[in-house]
C-alpha cells in the first residue's frame, strides 16, 4: 500500500510560480513511477507529467512543456512538480498518482492523493 499527500498549492498571480511536494509512505513505494495530473471545474482529469523511478524517463502534456518540472527524490519518497510562467488556465486541482512504470492516462494509475488547489489570478 502507498499513501500520497500533496502540498504546495495556493493562490498566485499569472506569470508567478508554485512548488508542488507529494510525500509517499509505505514500502510498497519503492520501484514507482509518479504522476501528476490535474482537474479543473466541469473537465475531465488529465496529464500533466511523469517520471520513472530511476528518473531515467520524463514526459509532459504539451500544455506544460517548457513551463513545469517533474522531479523526485527517493531517499526522501518524494515527488516535486515545479510550475513557472502560470496562467490562469493552470488553475485546477493537482493530484500525484503512482504505478508501476510511467503512464499518461489515469486509469492507469493504482494510488492516488487527495489533491492540491492550485489557482492562477489573471
Amino acid at each position: 500500500q502507498v499513501q500520497l499527500v500533496e502540498s504546495g498549492g495556493g493562490l498566485v498571480q499569472a506569470g508567478g510560480s508554485l512548488r508542488l511536494s507529494c510525500a509517499a509512505s509505505g514500502r510498497a513505494f519503492s520501484g514507482y513511477a509518479m504522476g501528476w495530473f490535474r482537474q479543473a471545474p466541469g473537465k475531465e482529469r488529465e496529464f500533466v507529467a511523469t517520471i520513472s523511478w530511476s528518473k531515467g524517463f520524463i514526459a509532459y502534456s504539451n500544455s506544460v512543456k517548457g513551463r513545469f518540472t517533474i522531479s523526485r527524490d527517493n531517499a526522501k519518497n518524494t515527488v516535486y512538480l515545479q510550475m513557472n510562467s502560470l496562467k490562469p488556465e493552470d488553475t485546477a486541482v493537482y493530484y500525484c498518482a503512482a504505478h508501476s512504470v510511467p503512464g499518461t492516462t489515469p486509469r492507469e494509475y493504482d494510488y492516488w492523493g487527495q489533491g492540491t488547489q492550485v489557482t492562477v489570478s489573471s
